[in-house]
């Protein structure tokens, strides 16, 4: 659908917490590419505000250095002098009213171009969202004259219920349609090549279906310990900070149906009914279908590493999951008995992002009197992190007289050797300033995908006394392998 710009572009963008880590190491570079490629209104003003006591100099100092030392050479000067023109540096208290005061008068100045479309981006500690979020109301930030938008970032609540508290304050105050509640996995490009993938395909979308499809993997592994999070991770853990919205996003991508449409509604409509049919885990089997554990000191990359409980400001004996492991099944049509198993961890053995898919053995094994006996299956993988591929596995002969096969892999390559790769935050970034929804969840995606996990979190927050372990620089605990419905199944750790 064509976009009036003139109409939906912000002339302000208000980031919230301007100093802290998420806009140090994201939002600022993924900005300042955007200034590169030219795609940022001319009118476009960002507001930055934080606690530091800092000037404008100050200012302009940080994000030279931020950008010089994340960019390295193809840092631009005069690129960086249009860019940080754009930018106020506003000193503030988020928890004082004195800070809003200050505010309306900053968007009050007279600048070129001034409109009345806000957005305001809360790359904040989750727990002061409402507190904002009221605040604005109570300035009357919350709706001026023209279009206002939101942004709030994951995790979005820390249960069920939490969730649609935030929710309906968020609504008090906002639209549903100005509300961008942003995941950034779903701004990578695989993921989103994965719909063209799959629905531009002939040859692929007929396969796409429990009849041919064994199962589903999807793995989120880290390397990283958890730096200097253990205020916000040791509450939160695995299966909230990451199974419950990257992970339940990356499955409704791989298991929604084709969309009416690629408007944004037409789109979350098919994610959501992915999650409603996702079949529920009864607590008696949460043992059975949910696996968590934490890792211990061990060896990452030749070096020694410390244990979760040693990390600095971990609680002493805390039982916070830094692994979890779950199998899920999705009871419609399509997928009725095919497992979905889904694993993410800290300090296992590599940082990968991979959606693995495994297809059904043949019907026939043709070869079963020849030296290869037993065909392995096929499989399609396709790889987010740390590259960025569609492949498929297939087998063939190797030249000679005997039937001997070797396993051949078929690439999509969807980047030409000229073409930079585009980081995810560019691409929200970008779509929030235009408008566009469509890579943004909707509230019952969120509510759906919380009472997906829900009984597991219950579950485990009662259960705080003891929790496994595995060394760090591993795959995780061995108990994650009895997840596999069948023997032959496995956890794919590589391309």
């Amino acid at each position: 659908m064509a976009k009036d710009l003139n109409f939906l572009s912000p002339c302000s963008f208000v980031i919230f917490g301007a100093t802290g880590n998420l806009a140090t190491i994201k939002l600022l570079p993924a900005l300042y590419n955007l200034e590169v490629a030219n795609r940022l209104p001319t009118a476009l003003h960002f507001i930055a505000i934080a606690r530091k006591q800092w000037n404008q100099g100050d200012w302009v100092t940080h994000v030279h250095d931020v950008l010089k030392g994340k960019l390295g050479d193809i840092f631009s000067e005069e690129v960086f002098e249009r860019f940080v023109a754009r930018f106020s540096y506003m000193e503030g208290d988020l928890d004082k009213r004195q800070c809003y005061t200050n505010l309306i008068q900053e968007l009050g100045k007279p600048r070129e171009g001034a409109c009345s479309n806000i957005i305001f981006y809360l790359a904040l500690k989750p727990e002061q969202y409402m507190p904002v979020v009221q605040h604005l109301d109570d300035a009357g930030l919350n709706r001026p004259q023209g279009l206002h938008r939101i942004v709030v970032e994951k995790p979005f609540g820390t249960d069920l219920e939490s969730a649609k508290i935030l929710n309906q304050r968020l609504h008090q105050s906002f639209d549903e349609e100005n509300i961008y509640r942003i995941d950034h996995y779903l701004g990578k490009e695989t993921v989103q090549n994965m719909l063209v993938f799959r629905f531009a395909n002939t040859l692929i979308e007929p396969v796409w279906n429990r009849n041919y499809i064994d199962h589903v993997q999807i793995t989120v592994s880290e390397d990283i310990g958890i730096g200097s999070r253990a205020d916000y991770y040791d509450q939160a853990g695995a299966l909230r900070d990451m199974l419950q919205n990257h992970l339940m996003q990356l499955l409704t991508v791989v298991a929604m149906e084709p969309p009416p449409s690629l408007d944004a509604d037409a789109v979350r409509d098919e994610k959501v009914k992915v999650l409603r049919s996702i079949r529920p885990v009864p607590r008696r089997a949460i043992q059975a279908r949910a696996i968590r554990a934490q890792y211990a000191e061990g060896s990452i990359g030749g070096e020694s590493v410390a244990g979760y409980q040693e990390e600095p400001g971990v609680e002493k004996n805390s039982a916070t999951e830094t692994f979890v492991a779950a199998k899920f099944y999705i009871d419609n049509w399509r997928w009725k008995g095919v497992p979905f198993y889904m694993r993410t961890g800290k300090r296992l053995a590599k940082s990968m992002t991979l959606i693995a898919i495994r297809f059904h053995d043949t019907p026939q094994q043709l070869f079963r009197e020849t030296p290869l006996q037993i065909i392995t299956p096929n499989w399609i993988l396709l790889s987010i992190h740390p590259v960025e591929s569609m492949q498929m596995e297939i087998h063939v002969k190797q030249p000679g007289l005997a039937m001997d096969t070797r396993v051949t892999k078929l690439a999509a390559s969807y980047r030409m050797d000229n073409e930079a790769p585009l980081d995810a935050y560019e691409t929200l970034l970008l779509d929030v300033i235009e408008g566009d929804r469509t890579l943004f969840i909707r509230f019952d995606e969120v509510e759906m995908a919380w009472q997906v996990v829900d009984p597991i979190v219950k579950q485990w927050s009662q259960d705080q006394i003891y929790i496994p372990s595995y060394p760090a620089g591993s795959w995780g605990p061995e108990e994650a392998n009895r997840l596999f419905d069948d023997d032959d199944q496995f956890w794919r750790n590589e391309l």
